[in-house]
């Protein structure tokens, strides 16, 4: 019998050898240069040998040129090169290489070598990874935390925002202070669908744990686990374990999965072994461990910390407003936090209102201070956790400190000590005020709304502690991020990844004072008015400055002066300098490609500088020669911070700069070579000759700057065109070979 998985099959009786058939499959998790890269570097490895590929791309436009079960049925082997999960299930009885994208760029004739030897994927199995220099890849518990916290994000954000929406325009201020909503009320129904996405948050989390280890049998079991975990009642705990008791049975369903999997069974219990077998025994399984041995734990430890803080009510003020800080801020509606709250909560009847004083100034620190980290360190974080902070910080002034949740799920070690941190100080400070609260909430609703004495002091807390949870917190992930990057280093595009366009907001500052640097700052001409459009040059120390001069209406743009001694800013003003009253009229500017984004107006043949960052400064300088850059210093600002995420360096001599911001108002594209290259960080080592530069703005980003990528990422891997387009001799000519992407 011919295994359809081993090596080549063979011709008739000619004794040919039929020609070898592969399949791919390229994906990286935020972006999509690497996803096309790697898909053609794979297919002209493979075209080169006389083998026939296939390769599927799993962008952030979605999957392209997929997969059928013909072509499987058919394929003597599949390389998997992603750094996200992919669904391997199809390929059961194939030969599966799996390893990073970076391999896919870096090294295709090796990994075509390596498939025909790979492991045959089995059923339920998991294919074993490629161990190969330069292809390192997160943990397969990385991947399902941060799988987990995805899919728990927009339940978070869409209950937290709903409770506090309710709560602002349909409470009514109690007497005793604090917010009521009349029951039966419209806000009162908006109020319960938001606690519904709060109890729906744990069980999600957890169940995509479990789906990213386990696949689509563990997901049923990880959800239900999910909802046990947070449901105390079900093992006599008055708190359920919350989040953290979320990512416990996550991962629990998810490798129980994964074993029931490696049972042998009967031929014809196989087929529903993945969705009545497999899922029966591990929920029943798992739901009965946590009840039976995990909840009970919870439960002693909920009872006996009550115990424990009700006999330091009579210390120091000081060290139980830090311990109940502590407390609050460690799992953030678990069973560590709710005995604090209770417990605070429990003493306000007997006249103790002190003790819910230090309570209600720790609630909020948690989503106001990882809100606040988001805005004052941006690099760090990407686009959807910079927008989940701006919703923390609203959920953290009506005391919702769920809100922190996804950033301490995602990063653990880092966010949850920061937390504590911070909860302790304003614990801590509350005690030694002495303020009150004579409601069980916290925030500053509340302080607002009359229920807190004290009321100055109790804003100092909060403010000190969301300082030092944010500031710990940037200093930790900063730190973390460094070490990752300083393990990876050498790792190529599988180490720094492809996040999304950096966006619009405070960040990392711009330098201006580097050696030869241009500067072009440009205001866009009103319509049919005039229009003054000027640059200045920062050169070395000592060059003089030149400034561009005004037209009147109608007429052109002054040029800029020519730099002093040492700078070059001379050419970067003129390239400023040409946006004047024409608008960004762009009818003369000769042949258009890439939907017309790029013209020749937008081509240098030679930069000037030598540097990335002065490179950007001089190809935001190139682009505002358009008229479409509305402000120079936020572009050039917006694609460093994307930089500072990760290089833009492609690699073979190539480097993307781009960015999404509102500093352009149209996309635009532009291209200039460098002679000498430029140091990018590029994962090959090579300089970066040939530059690209893409600036969307934020409201026509969609796809479209995704497009773009993906058409440059795709012919620039062609190596005859590179050459051609590093040999063009002037724009005409550049733009006659770039005509050819599309």
């Amino acid at each position: 019998m011919k295994n359809s998985a081993g090596p080549p099959p063979t011709g008739g009786g000619d004794g040919e050898r039929q020609r070898l058939r592969l399949l791919a499959v390229t994906a990286c998790p935020t972006g999509i240069a690497h996803t096309y890269m790697a898909a053609e570097k794979l297919a002209q490895a493979a075209a080169s040998r006389g083998i026939d590929m296939k390769v599927e791309t799993q962008g952030s436009i979605g999957a392209e040129n997929v997969l059928d079960d013909n072509d499987v049925s058919t394929a003597d082997g599949v390389i998997v090169a992603a750094d996200k999960d992919v669904d391997l299930s199809r390929f059961a009885g194939k030969r599966v290489l799996v390893v990073g994208v970076a391999e896919g760029i870096r090294h295709p004739e090796r990994l075509i070598e390596q498939v025909r030897s790979a492991p045959v994927h089995t059923a339920g199995g998991t294919a074993a990874a490629a161990a190969a220099p330069g292809g390192k890849e997160r943990s397969v518990a990385y991947k399902a935390l941060m799988n987990g916290v995805s899919y728990m994000i927009p339940f978070v954000v869409v209950g937290g925002l709903l409770i506090a929406i309710s709560l602002s325009l349909g409470g009514n201020p109690d007497p005793s202070g604090g917010l009521v909503i009349p029951k039966g009320s419209f806000w009162m129904d908006v109020n319960n669908i938001g606690v519904i996405g709060f109890t729906l948050m744990v069980p999600i989390l957890s169940g995509y744990i479990a789906y990213a280890i386990g696949d689509r049998p563990a997901l049923v079991p990880g959800m239900i686990g999910g909802w046990i975990a947070n449901t105390g009642s079900l093992y006599d705990s008055k708190a359920g374990a919350g989040f953290i008791g979320a990512i416990v049975t996550g991962f629990l369903a998810g490798y129980l999965v994964l074993w029931i999997k490696k049972v042998q069974v009967p031929k014809f219990v196989q087929p529903i072994m993945p969705i009545i077998v497999i899922p029966i025994v591990a929920t029943t399984a798992l739901g009965l461990f946590f009840i039976y041995v995990i909840g009970k734990p919870i439960s002693w430890v909920f009872e006996h910390l009550t115990s424990w803080l009700g006999g330091m009510t009579g210390t120091s003020a000081i060290l139980l407003g830090t311990i109940l800080g502590l407390m609050i801020a460690f799992d953030m509606g678990g069973p560590v936090n709710k005995t604090a709250f209770l417990f605070g909560a429990g003493l306000i009847a007997t006249g103790n209102q002190s003790v819910m004083g230090m309570c209600a100034a720790a609630i909020p620190v948690m989503p106001l201070g990882q809100g606040l980290a988001t805005l004052i360190r941006q690099r760090l974080y990407t686009e959807q956790e910079r927008e989940t902070g701006l919703a923390s910080l609203f959920m953290g002034c009506f005391g919702i400190s769920e809100g922190a949740i996804p950033f301490a799920a995602a990063r653990p070690a880092q966010v949850i000590p920061a937390n504590m941190l911070g909860g302790a100080v304003a614990g801590a400070v509350a005690g030694l005020a002495g303020v009150k609260d004579a409601v069980p909430h916290g925030g500053p609703i509340v302080a607002v709304l009359g229920a807190v004495s004290g009321v100055p002091m109790f804003f100092v807390a909060v403010a000190i502690g969301t300082a030092v949870t944010a500031v710990t917190t940037v200093a930790l992930v900063d730190v973390s991020e460094r070490k990752r990057r300083g393990e990876s280093a050498g790792l190529g595009v599988g180490g720094t990844g492809e996040p999304e366009l950096a966006s619009v907001g405070a960040g990392v500052g711009v330098r201006s004072g580097a050696p030869g640097a241009g500067v072009a700052v440009a205001e866009r001409a009103s319509r049919g008015g005039a229009a003054a459009s000027g640059a200045v040059g920062t050169g070395s120390p000592g060059g003089a400055v030149g400034t561009g001069g005004s037209a009147g209406t109608g007429g052109a743009a002054g040029t800029g002066g020519a730099a002093g001694t040492g700078g070059s800013a001379g050419s970067s003003a003129g390239a400023a300098a040409a946006v004047g009253a024409r608008g960004g009229d762009d009818s003369d500017a000769g042949p258009e490609v890439l939907s017309g984004y790029l013209t020749e107006q937008t081509v240098k043949v030679r930069l000037d500088a030598d540097g990335k960052e002065t490179v950007i400064r001089e190809m935001a300088g190139l682009l505002a020669r358009t008229g479409k850059v509305l402000d120079v210093e936020e572009l050039v600002a917006t694609a460093l911070r994307r930089e500072a995420q990760g290089t833009t360096g492609l690699g073979e001599e190539i480097a993307i700069p781009h960015a999404k911001t509102d500093a352009v108002s149209a996309p635009v594209v532009g291209f200039a070579r460098s002679a000498e290259g430029v140091e990018w960080g590029s994962p090959d080592g090579t300089r970066a000759r040939l530059v690209f530069m893409i600036a969307v703005p934020e409201a026509a980003a969609g796809d479209e700057h995704l497009r773009i990528l993906a058409l440059l990422s795709r012919k620039l891997m062609d190596a005859e065109f590179r050459e051609r387009l590093s040999a063009a001799e002037d724009q005409s000519a550049v733009l006659g070979v770039l005509s050819e992407v599309g």
